[in-house]
This record gives C-alpha cells, structure tokens and sequence, in this order.
C-alpha cells in the first residue's frame, strides 16, 4: 500500500516530523552530488602530478561531469513519468556510488574522464527529482520553508567541498574523494528505500530521442573546440569541434523548436526579458566558475600551499557568498536585479583585477581579500539574476525554464573550464622562455595574470551588460490572478 504523502494530509494535522526523514534521505542524497562537484577542482594538481599528463587533459574530468549532468537534467521529468520519482531517484543515487568507486580506482586520466561522466549521469536529476518530491510532500502553506531545508546542502558543499577534498588528499590519498561517496551513497540509498512514499507516474510524453542525441554531440564538440581553441583557433582539432557542434547545435534547435515536447523549451527566448537575463548570467557563470578552478592550481603550482591549505584558503569564499545570497535575495523583493547584477558582477570584476596582477610574492591576505569579494559579489548577482530569469518568462512556459536554465549552466560552466584552461596552457607556454626555475615560475605567473585578466574583462563587461536588464512583471502576481501553481514535474523538465 503507498504511502500516504504530506501534501495529501489537512493543514492542521500536518508536522514536520511527517516528513522530516524522507527530507533527510532526499538531502543526504543531494549533499554527496554538490559536495562532488567542488571537490575536484582542489585535486587537479594531484590528478595531473599522479597521472603524469597535463592540465588540457585533466581539465576534462571537470568538463565531462558537467556535460553529462547537463545532458540528463531535461530527461527528470520523463523519466519520473515513466517510472516514478522513487524509483529514479534511487537509481540515480545508485549510479552516482557506482560511478564515484569506480573514479577511485581509475587507472589512467581516460579512464577517470569516463567514470566522472557516469558520474554526471546519474548525479544531473538528483537535485531536480529530490526538488520536486520535496515540492509534493509539503502543503502548500508550508512549502517555503520547506524548500528552504533544501538550501542546505546547496551552502554545506561549497565550504566543506574544497576542505574536506585537501584532507583526504594530504592525509590518505585523491582516491578518498570519490571512495567516500560509498558509505553517503549507500546510506542514502537505504534511507530512499525505507522512507521515500511511492508517487504516481504521470502522463509519458513522447520522448524527444533526436534532441537527446544532438545536444551531448553539441555540447561536447564545442567545449573540446574551445578547449583546443586555447592552443590555437586554426587547428584542425579545434576547427573540427567548433565545425561539428555547431552544426549539431543549429540542427538541435531546429528540431527543438518543432517538436511538441521539447528536450528543453527554447521557445521561451522569445521574451527578450528572459534572454537578456539569461545571457547576463552566462557571460557572469563563465567568469566566475572559470576562474575557481584556477585559484586551486595558482595555490598550489606558484605558492606551494599544500591540499589541505589550499581548501582553507577557499573557505571565507563560501563562507562570503553564504553571507551575500540571502541579503540578495532581501534586496531583490526591493529593487530588482538590475543593481544587484551591477554591483556585484563589479566585485568580481575587482576581485579578479587583482588576481591578474599577483605574483610569486604575494602575500596570503591580498588573496583571501579577492576571494571574499568573488563570494560576496556571487551571493549578490547569483539568486536575483536566477530569480530575475524565472519572473521574466512567459507564465505558460515557466515550468519549462527551470531544466533549462540548469542544464544550460552546466554547458556553460563546461566552456568556461575548457576554455580558460586552455588559455592558461597557452599563454604559460608563450610567457615561458626557459628550462631554468626562474624562467618556468615566471611563466607560471604571466600565464596565470594574463587568464584571470581575462576572466576579469568577461565579468566587466557582464557588469555593463546588466544596465540593460529590465524588471519584468512579477511572475507571482501573474500566478495569483490565475490562481495556477506549478507542476512538478514540469520543474524537471515535462
């Protein structure tokens, strides 16, 4: 006999303890995806030490993670339909372990590349399915704060994430980063298990499998073509990516726009409110989450900080944008998005003006001092943006948004790794003049200037692209007049 679930109960005889320990499995599930996500860019100077090959290389386990999570997040809401949320939800759970043991003992960096797609691929609808069970277990006068206990794990990951990743590297080894998601997953797993209420599936659309199979082929090829392009932009390997996935992109659209249930619903960019926003956020996600996977590696190569320190040193970054997201979110309610973006696109601007010009000598307050202003102008510019996207679509299509805006965050993220850093490959290689320590550790420096430069120029002219964000009409009020709530599976994508 199913369960019976908290959004079915009457509001008085509701209680938290209803529902708090299918809360907790969904969480416990949640925080060992998130956490996984921050934890690698630390291990990327061991990764590339451990496996003798270069930073290009290994810069894809970071990429292909955030492909394959891109790829899966639009098929949730098919998948729960066909299936039921409980029983893809602990699949996902189960293929993120499986894909985490096998990460940890990988034998070569192709190997490790391919066990973190698996990864990807099980951990891309975890947070969309948890979301949406979370959404049918409250009551509607209680989903707020319900909802609310999700942030959680979302402010937990990113300041335990590096720390925890620099211990088990510097006291066991960087196989415990991915090993240690055996004994989580497991344990989430069970608690799925025991706790999760049975739903039912809902209406299966026709799957749009053409779609399925152009986006990854796009995606994939441009991110290498960009990664490649950090060599050399007439290369045929860099061509031959850019070649390919743009025309697998432009055949992806096409075939979006005319299906009836669209991979991701790209009608939606014919609100020019939610394209500008959309694009304001690319262009900040590029330069923000670009430029954390560098600071890792410039602790490490130039400064000489070990694991564990170098996870310590990122700390007050999160602990900054912990502080900055919910006085964003306070300040948007008062006066949108427009000045939030600007100011805080403007802090990471700054912070990142003065990375570009650190140097070997550099002393550690200067650093931690640039890594507050990144946190602290994310908190700022990340959730009203985001919140900014979601008013300005169509009210009819606003389901649809947000698989997309996820997936499209990953793909960007994706090409802001592969791009960076095979910029920062190249100018190391061009500012490097000889074999002696002098000559490598000044080349080191250059190159890492000249990319932080870069993803300084990007978040500036993203602080002058927010000028032209306009407030939209409240989606809130559009829902009170027509009385419509959302769907839950339409947040996961149908």
């Amino acid at each position: 006999m199913k369960q019976q679930t908290a959004v079915n109960q009457n509001p008085e005889e509701f209680s938290i303890r209803t529902i708090i320990l299918p809360l907790l499995a969904i969480i416990v599930g949640m925080i060992m995806v998130i956490l996984d996500s921050t934890v690698v860019n630390v291990a990327i100077p061991n990764l590339v030490q451990y496996f003798e090959t270069d930073l290009k290389t290994i810069q894809w386990t970071v990429t292909g993670y955030t492909l394959a999570l891109s790829a899966v997040i639009p098929l949730a809401g098919w998948l729960t339909d066909r299936f039921g949320a409980k029983r893809v939800f602990l699949f996902t759970i189960a293929m993120f372990t499986l894909g985490s043991v096998l990460c940890s003992i990988a034998q070569s960096p192709e190997q490790l590349i391919v066990y973190r797609i698996i990864q990807g691929l099980g951990g891309g609808m975890v947070a969309p399915i948890g979301m949406a069970m979370v959404f049918r277990l409250a009551p509607p006068e209680r989903r707020g704060s319900i909802m609310g206990m999700l942030g959680i794990p979302m402010l937990l990951a990113p300041a335990l994430g590096p720390v925890l990743s620099g211990w088990f590297i510097q006291s066991l080894s960087w196989h415990w980063i991915f090993l240690i998601n055996l004994p989580i997953g497991i344990a989430a797993f069970i608690l799925c298990i025991k706790f999760l209420p049975d739903t039912d599936r809902g209406r299966t659309p026709a799957l749009d499998l053409l779609g399925m199979i152009l986006a990854p082929i796009a995606f994939s090829m441009l991110a290498y073509g960009v990664s490649e392009g950090g060599t050399s932009w007439t290369s045929t390997s860099t061509l031959t990516g850019v070649i390919v996935g743009g025309v697998a992109l432009i055949l992806f659209i096409i075939v979006e726009l005319r299906h009836q249930n669209p991979l991701l619903e790209l009608r939606v960019f014919k609100s020019s409110d939610f394209t500008r926003g959309i694009i304001l956020a690319w262009v900040s996600q590029i330069a923000l989450f670009g430029a954390m996977i560098l600071i890792p590696l410039y602790l490490q190569q130039i400064k000489g900080y070990t694991a564990l320190e170098t996870g310590l040193i990122l700390l007050p970054q999160a602990l900054a944008s912990g502080v900055g997201m919910p006085l964003g979110g306070r300040l948007f309610d008062k006066i949108g998005a427009r000045p939030l973006a600007f100011v805080g696109l403007g802090i990471i601007s700054g912070a990142l003006f003065i990375l570009s010009s650190i140097t070997s000598e550099t002393g550690l307050g200067l650093i931690i001092l640039s890594l507050v202003m990144m946190g602290l102008g994310m908190g700022l510019s990340m959730m009203p943006l985001n919140t900014h996207v979601l008013n300005a679509a169509p009210r009819k299509l606003v389901g649809r948004v947000t698989p997309l805006t996820a997936a499209a965050q990953q793909v960007v993220v994706s090409f802001a790794v592969a791009g960076l850093t095979g910029f920062l490959t190249s100018r190391i290689a061009t500012n490097t003049s000889g074999t002696d320590v002098g000559s490598v550790i000044k080349g080191l420096v250059s190159g890492f200037n000249d990319t932080f430069f870069l993803a300084a120029c990007i978040a500036l002219f993203g602080c002058l692209l927010s000028l032209i964000l306009r407030k939209p009409k409240r989606m809130q009020e559009e829902t009170l007049q027509t009385g419509d709530e959302p769907d839950p599976a339409m947040m996961m994508g149908h």
